[in-house]
Parts: structure tokens; C-alpha cells; sequence
């Protein structure tokens, strides 16, 4: 296997810098949520969290009941 150069090195630099700037315009647009979205948003997936952890305990709990029932 052939060792790099040092002008490799300076060509993935610059292709870097070409990745950051494309970044920085293409989060210029990029449709943010104001406030009101953001806590409205944040609330709904709080919820949906809660209530998904609430349903896998809910199985969690079915199955080790049924699996001690069955070791009995």
C-alpha cells in the first residue's frame, strides 16, 4: 500500500472546508420551529415517550407473570 502525501492531506482539508460551508447553507434553510412549536413539539414527544415506556413495561410485566406461572 502506497503512504500518503502531504498534499493529500491538504486536499481533504479543503474538501472539508467545502462540507462546512455547504452545512452553513443548507441550514440557512432550513424552516425552524419558534418557541411555541419548539415547547409543543418537545411536549408531544415527552408523551409519546412516556406512554411507549408505559406500554413495554405493561408487556414486560404480562410475560414475567405469564413466564412465572409457567416455571410454577
Amino acid at each position: 500500500m502506497a503512504t500518503q502525501t502531504n498534499t493529500n492531506n491538504l486536499g481533504k482539508t479543503r474538501d472539508f472546508g467545502k462540507f462546512l460551508k455547504g452545512v452553513k447553507s443548507e441550514l440557512k434553510k432550513v424552516n425552524w420551529p419558534n418557541k411555541k412549536e419548539l415547547t409543543s413539539y418537545t411536549g408531544i414527544v415527552f408523551i409519546t415517550c412516556g406512554v411507549a415506556a408505559l406500554g413495554i413495561w405493561f408487556v414486560d410485566s404480562a410475560f414475567g407473570q405469564i413466564l412465572k406461572w409457567i416455571i410454577k
